[in-house]
């Protein structure tokens, strides 16, 4: 089965470009089938990570940065797949 992790966070105005930065530099203590992040209006920036577990399992989640850098706690959410149809 594969799981995705999602962390979303929104920075302080005028600093998206500094927290993205700093999670590109986030390293897992496991490494995920795929990691891909975004970057939106706003200042958002958001990090998809899949894994071949069970929806359940224990993985590695990407930290929380400094208070200062963002305007609110980090969203985190996971999905499993829907088949189609």
């Amino acid at each position: 089965m594969t799981v995705a992790l999602m962390w979303e966070a929104r920075a302080v105005e005028g600093r998206g470009r500094e927290l993205l930065a700093w999670i590109r530099a986030q390293e897992l203590s496991g490494k995920p089938l795929r990691r891909e992040t975004f970057r939106a209006p706003q200042d958002r920036v958001l990090v998809i990570t899949w894994w071949d577990a069970p929806y359940d399992a224990e993985l590695p989640e990407l930290p929380e940065p400094d208070a200062e850098l963002v305007t609110r706690a980090v969203h985190r959410w996971r999905f499993e797949p829907v088949a189609d149809g």
